[in-house]
């Protein structure tokens, strides 16, 4: 019994699979998450040294310290009342009468009310396994569940690829069956929100779980584990085989399917791959790239990192067109031992981590141009461990160009920083106004907050939660943290900011799980305590200044985690745990419904006008970022409403005139500390740059700053920077144009002409590139001097491209590390 207790978990799956970088990031909590109860010691954490100030690895410039206005009534405690009886009236108490080791959770459309829940028992047995799964539905938001085990015909699932549910609000679902002994493999599909099952026999036995096509459900990718490409446009009910010898599909934009492939070889021959496109579901193909490393996607672009030619050395390529023309990125060019990961992306911005050689776990933050191709250093000594692979990059979702992460410390102490400007610079968090700073600090009255994140719960600190936050609860971010010169080891706290991240309060001792409902009108927490059964939960209507108490039942149950309807619009609260007897355990779970607290709708009234980045919203020149202004209405503190399921964040943005902080440092400059303006490196004063774009050669002339990517500030300092066609031809694409046509999968003689002039066309391109471009200033050699000051190293043979990889386990990954993409 003790060796069932310890595998019982809880996996919540997202209704919609379709996830943005975070995608990381993309990227923040709800999508995927992973409840264990187990008895866990603490591991080795870094040891925690003391810092000054003037250490910091990075610029410390000052913007004015914004905090949300006063909003909040005499005393926001006192403004709910008599919640008891309208919360036990609504709490629903579900018990299951099986002996699953696991439950598996997925919402079945937004707004529907159905989760599917699936329990497995499975037992090992030398190389075979025995399991029994239980399907139950439920149309109340998990108040009650119906057994349907039935529709499966009591067929064992595979819990290792979930509950595969489609795009938006298709109402498709894929379970994903085990059939002992079976040449293939057995799907359960439901196209009616699992109200009924059909299921089909496939030919091959696929290696993930089966992806839907984000813009249409009934069309189906996936890998066998032969490395066979297969698809479906009938929703599962016919497959064929597209291609042989697949390590990584993605899908593009338009229907477009991007995969690496190799033939006579392995997926692990990495740099010989070869990617390729088709945009009519496999019946023709295109090479884009070859001499592959791995290849990703994130927002408009499309990524690949390239062998060079000389030994181990690859480099990142760029496109903007779906891999039709490449251009190569900006950055310095990474050995075998060291990785690229994309740690965020969008249409106008790519955040690049690039690791340092050795073997310390850390690189440089790089920030790209609109193209994606020219990147600004942004942030050195950025922590990325070695071991497993663990950032804590986290994107604060609700307002725009904010994101925290940790830097390691020369001292081997880890920090918390935050940019607020899409990484124009980072700073220390400020130290909460309700806390002391701790034994790690040197000056007992100047300190920082700072965040535990995903390499605190890898070196198995009592974390239990990641730092949470949600597109619609604006500047809200509950997370665990410490407040010192240092992350301590210490036992955690829980803070919350309204405001972004420029001010934080100590909302919670110790540790704590917690959700965000009803688009940030309520937080729900339950104490973190293993080891003991619970019978309480916490929440807060004042954005976690006044916290309220509620016993849900009077039989404790030993939590293994909260389960919310992904988007924070529901205000249904699920806690799951089980309940051990003399002889067994059973799942429980006890859902609370938060409509009858909140009993009435948000009126005008309740809402206040709110200017980000601001302290002062009568100021003028006040709240400024990356180019314009945004006011938001956002629910009063003292206002005990429901904004409800249809609300939308409101926003008003004004344009502001340009100043220094609206542009980043160009290359060769950096930004001397405490200052706006940007100095030119002096090893680099009079050096021509010269560099390679769309096909042509461009000289560069600047001043030392260029815009910010989705700045829009309007007039005011203009720095001048130009591009200059030099009017000469150059080669920085992974095939030429020419060579880029379309092919059947039978097209031998075609392909055998295609690298006959392939092969004359790289050495031709070797001879022009060696005279012509590296002739001149290659801007790629300009960060040689900027890595000087760090001795970093990475993950061996990792290069992280990729958020979407098979047999990843992790939540939260980055789209573009190669190891990732490859696997």
């Amino acid at each position: 019994m003790l060796a069932l207790q310890n595998c019982i978990a809880i996996l919540l799956v997202s209704s919609v699979l379709g996830l943005d970088f975070k995608e990381r990031d993309s990227l923040t909590g709800n999508a995927h998450s992973t409840f264990v109860k187990r008895n866990t010691k603490l591991g080795n954490f870094h040891s925690v040294k003391r810092r000054s100030a003037a250490e910091w690895p990075f610029s410390t410039r000052h913007h004015k310290v914004s905090r949300r206005s006063a909003d909040r009534g005499e005393d926001t405690c006192e403004a709910l009342q008599g919640y008891d009886d309208r919360l036990i009236n609504n709490t629903h108490r579900f018990i299951f009468n099986d002996l699953s080791g696991s439950v598996s959770l997925a919402w079945v459309g937004d707004g529907t009310g159905v989760v599917l829940a699936l329990t497995t028992f499975q037992v090992p047995f030398f190389l075979l396994r025995f399991g029994q799964s239980k399907l139950y539905r439920s149309e109340n938001y998990g108040k009650s569940f119906q057994d349907v085990t039935n529709l499966i015909n009591n067929t064992f699932i595979l819990t290792e690829f979930g509950i595969a549910i489609g795009p938006e609000n298709s109402g498709k679902v894929i379970l994903t069956a085990d059939v002992s002994g079976a040449q293939g493999s057995r799907i359960f599909r439901s196209k009616d929100f699992g109200t009924s099952f059909t299921h089909t026999d496939l030919p091959f036995n696929p290696l993930m779980q089966i992806i839907y096509n984000p813009r249409d459900a009934n069309v189906l990718m996936v890998l066998s584990i032969t490395n066979d490409l297969w698809l479906s446009e009938d929703f599962g009910e016919n497959w064929r085989k597209i291609h042989e010898s697949v390590c990584l599909a993605k899908w593009g934009s338009d229907n477009t399917i991007f995969f690496t492939t190799i033939f006579n070889g392995s997926c692990n021959d990495r740099g010989m791959l070869e990617l390729k496109k088709t945009t009519d579901y496999g019946r023709t193909f295109k090479t884009i790239g070859s001499k592959i490393f791995s290849f990703g996607l994130g927002g408009r672009f499309v990524f690949a990192s390239v062998m060079t030619g000389k030994g181990t050395l690859r480099m990142i390529h760029v496109s903007v067109d779906q891999g039709e023309s490449w251009n190569m990125a900006q950055l310095p060019a990474v050995g075998h031992e060291q990785f690229y990961s994309i740690l965020a992306a969008s249409d106008d911005v790519v955040f690049m981590h690039v690791d340092e050689p050795g073997d310390t776990g850390f690189g440089t933050i790089f920030v790209s141009d609109d193209r994606g191709t020219v990147y600004s250093k942004s942030l050195e000594r950025h922590l990325y461990t070695t071991t497993g692979g663990d950032t804590d990059f986290t994107n604060v979702t609700s307002l725009r160009g904010v994101y925290l992460t940790s830097v390691l410390a020369e001292d081997g102490s880890v920090q918390t920083v935050v940019t607020f400007d899409q990484g124009g610079e980072w700073k220390p968090l400020q130290k909460p106004a309700n806390s002391k700073c701790d034994s790690t600090a040197k000056n007992k009255d100047q300190c920082s907050l700072h965040i535990h994140a995903s390499y605190s719960t890898s070196m198995k600190l009592n974390v239990p939660m990641l730092p949470l936050t949600e597109p619609n609860a604006v500047g809200l971010i509950l997370a665990h943290g410490s407040v010192g010169d240092a992350i301590s080891v210490m036992t955690p706290d829980v803070y919350v900011s309204d405001d972004g991240g420029y001010s934080w309060l100590q909302a919670l001792k110790g540790p704590h799980h917690y959700a965000i409902l009803d688009s940030g009108g309520l937080l729900v927490a339950v104490e973190h305590n293993p080891s003991q059964p619970i019978s309480q939960l916490k929440f807060s209507t004042d954005e976690g200044q006044c916290w309220h108490e509620y016993s849900f039942t009077k039989e404790p149950l030993y939590f293994t985690g909260l389960a919310s309807e992904p988007g924070a619009h529901s205000m249904n609260l699920s806690i799951w745990g089980y309940r051990e007897s003399l002889l067994s355990q059973y799942w429980v779970s006890i859902t609370i419904d938060f409509n009858q607290l909140l009993s009435r709708d948000c009126d005008e009234k309740d809402y206040v006008q709110w200017l980000a980045h601001s302290d002062d919203i009568s100021d003028p020149n006040d709240g400024c970022m990356l180019g314009y202004k945004e006011r938001f209405l956002r629910l009063r503190k003292d206002s005990v409403c429901w904004n409800g399921r249809d609300y939308v964040v409101t926003k008003q943005p004004t344009p502001c005139p340009c100043t220094l902080d609206d542009f980043l440092c160009d290359f060769g400059y950096y930004r001397v500390e405490n200052s706006s303006e940007c100095v030119e490196q002096p090893d680099l004063k009079g050096h021509v740059l010269e560099f390679c774009l769309h096909g042509k050669k461009e000289q560069l002339q600047t001043n030392g700053y260029r815009k910010i990517p989705g700045d829009k500030c309007e007039g005011g300092v203009t720095p001048e920077r130009k591009e200059i066609d030099l009017s000469q031809r150059c080669v920085s694409n992974l095939l030429a144009p020419e060579l880029q046509t379309a092919s059947s999968s039978s097209s031998i003689p075609v392909i055998i002409a295609v690298i006959a002039v392939l092969v004359l066309s790289v050495l031709g391109g070797v001879l022009f590139i060696k005279k012509y471009v590296c002739g001149g200033r290659f801007l790629v050699h300009r960060y040689s001097v900027l890595r000087q000051h760090a001795e970093a190293n990475g993950i061996e043979g990792v290069d992280e491209l990729d958020t979407q990889a098979a047999e990843s386990p992790k939540r939260d990954y980055h789209d573009d590390s190669d190891e990732d993409l490859l696997e």
